[in-house]
């Protein structure tokens, strides 16, 4: 699928360092130029955005996510040591499309549109889920993912039906 393949360290220095440093997506994500939907979303310029992707680690909140300033990608070094997997490779799709988003200066984060309702974030999860169906996962275990801590029952469900994935 993937490789993470430098080893993040949780100490003070780091949290220090990371705090003002800004580090390559390519030294730390190996392989997502070869995958199929990160292809889709950049098309023939998935080697350049990816070698020029830069991510700042922050252990403050979330998991990961776009600086809306400056098309960044923000991760939770937290969350690749100890998320699932799985989780971590589809969010790093979902973030991708958020970047490729920035990129053309769509606006992320219209506050006139409720989370899962946001078109931003229905086409992210949109790649997210096509990545998941492809690689044999459930209904029930794409539901798993898609649920977050900030979203209601009644807003997954939403979501679930916009995505088309069944939600019992």
């Amino acid at each position: 699928m993937f490789r993470i393949v430098k080893r993040l360290h949780l100490d003070k220095k780091f949290h220090f360092k990371v705090s003002f440093s800004t580090y390559s997506f390519t030294d730390y994500f190996k392989g997502f130029e070869k995958v199929e939907a990160v292809k889709r979303i950049f098309g023939e310029k998935t080697d350049e955005v990816l070698h020029n992707l830069r991510i700042e680690f922050t252990p403050l909140g979330g998991y990961m996510g776009v600086n809306g300033l400056n098309g960044h990608l923000i991760v939770n070094p937290n969350y690749l040591k100890s998320g699932d997997r799985l989780d971590v490779y589809l969010d790093v799709i979902h973030e991708l499309v958020h970047i490729r988003q920035f990129m053309e200066g769509t606006q992320l984060f219209a506050s006139n549109y409720s989370y899962v309702e946001r078109p931003t974030e229905i086409e992210a999860y949109r790649y997210a889920v096509e990545e998941a169906r492809r690689l044999g996962q459930s209904d029930e275990r794409i539901l798993e993912y898609l649920q977050t801590s900030w979203m209601s029952y009644e807003d997954l469900k939403k979501l679930a039906r916009t995505l088309n994935v069944k939600c019992n």
